[in-house]
C-alpha cells in the first residue's frame, strides 16, 4: 500500500467558538473541520432530546439507504429528478409540511436557529435562507444515525448542476450539532479527497466503496454532547456505526454565495 501524503493544513480544529476564519479556511478546503465542544449546553441538548419524539419522524428508503437512518426534514437531494431537476411540487409540500411540524414541536431554544445566529454573528452577516424562485428552501434538519453512514459526499453545484437556487454558491459547509451521542462508536471520518469521475466505478447505494478513499488522509472525530461541527461536506465523509445506543444531530448546510454571503438549507 502507498504511504499515505499528508497535507499539514488538512487538520481538525477544536476552538471556544466559530470564526470568519474558519468558514473561509473551510470553504477554501485547506482545514478538514472545525469542532467547537460544548456549543449547546447540556441543558439545551436535554431540551432538544425531548422535543425529537415529537416531530414526524421516518426512515429512508432501504433500497436506496441499506444503513437505517431516521430523519426529520426535507433534504433537497430526496426530490432530485434523474436529469438533475427538482421536483418543486413535492418538495414545497414536504417543506411547508415540516415548517408546521417543526412550530408544533416547540423547540426550546430551536437549535437550529441558535446555531445559525452564532455563525451569522462569526461571519458578520446574518445567514439567510437560500431561495428557490423567491421562496425560503427549508433548513434544518434531524438524522438519528446509529448503524453508520455510507462514504459519500455533497455538492449542490454537482447534484444540480443546472442550478437550483436563486443565489448562486461557490462553496458549500456542512453544520451539526448533537443532542444525543453513544458512549462508543458514530465517529464522523472525513477525507483529503473529492469525487473524480472514475469513482462512478465504485458506487455503493448512495455511497462508494471504501477503496475509493484508501490511502487517503482522514481525520477522524469522536461526537460529544453539545459538539458543534463544521467541516466541507465535497470531501468524501462517512459515520462509524455505533450499535445499541443513541446519536442524534440537527443538522444543515451553510451555502458561501458569489456575493459572500452565507445561505442555508438541508
Amino acid at each position: 500500500m502507498p504511504e499515505t501524503l499528508v497535507d499539514p493544513l488538512f487538520r481538525a480544529f477544536a476552538a471556544p467558538a466559530f470564526t470568519d476564519r474558519h468558514l473561509a479556511n473551510l470553504a477554501a478546503g485547506t482545514v478538514a473541520a472545525v469542532r467547537v465542544p460544548g456549543f449547546l449546553d447540556a441543558a439545551a441538548c436535554e431540551a432538544a432530546l425531548g422535543a425529537v419524539d415529537r416531530l414526524p419522524t421516518g426512515e429512508y428508503d432501504a433500497a436506496r439507504v441499506p444503513t437505517r437512518i431516521v430523519r426529520f426534514g426535507p433534504a433537497l437531494n430526496d426530490f432530485r429528478h434523474s436529469d438533475g431537476s427538482l421536483d418543486a411540487d413535492r418538495y414545497w409540500v414536504a417543506a411547508e409540511a415540516a415548517r408546521v411540524a417543526w412550530q408544533r414541536a416547540g423547540l426550546r431554544p430551536d437549535p437550529i436557529a441558535v446555531s445559525l445566529a452564532r455563525l451569522g454573528s462569526a461571519w458578520g452577516a446574518a445567514v439567510s435562507p437560500a431561495t428557490i424562485g423567491g421562496r425560503p428552501a427549508f433548513g434544518g434538519t434531524l438524522r438519528e444515525i446509529n448503524a453508520g453512514a455510507l462514504i459519500h459526499f455533497d455538492d449542490i453545484n454537482r447534484e444540480f448542476p443546472g442550478g437550483v437556487f436563486d443565489q448562486d454558491v461557490v462553496a458549500q459547509l456542512a453544520f451539526n450539532v448533537w443532542v444525543e451521542v453513544p458512549r462508543s462508536g458514530g465517529s464522523t471520518s472525513v477525507w483529503r479527497r473529492r469525487w473524480e469521475p472514475g469513482d462512478e466505478q465504485a458506487r455503493e447505494a448512495y455511497g462508494y466503496l471504501p477503496s475509493t478513499v484508501e490511502g487517503r488522509q482522514r481525520v477522524k472525530l469522536a461526537p460529544e454532547l453539545g459538539d458543534g461541527l463544521l467541516f466541507n461536506p465535497a470531501n468524501f465523509h462517512a459515520v462509524d456505526p455505533n450499535p445499541g445506543e443513541r446519536r442524534i444531530a440537527f443538522a444543515f448546510f451553510l451555502g458561501l454565495t458569489i456575493t459572500g454571503q452565507l445561505i442555508a438549507w438541508s
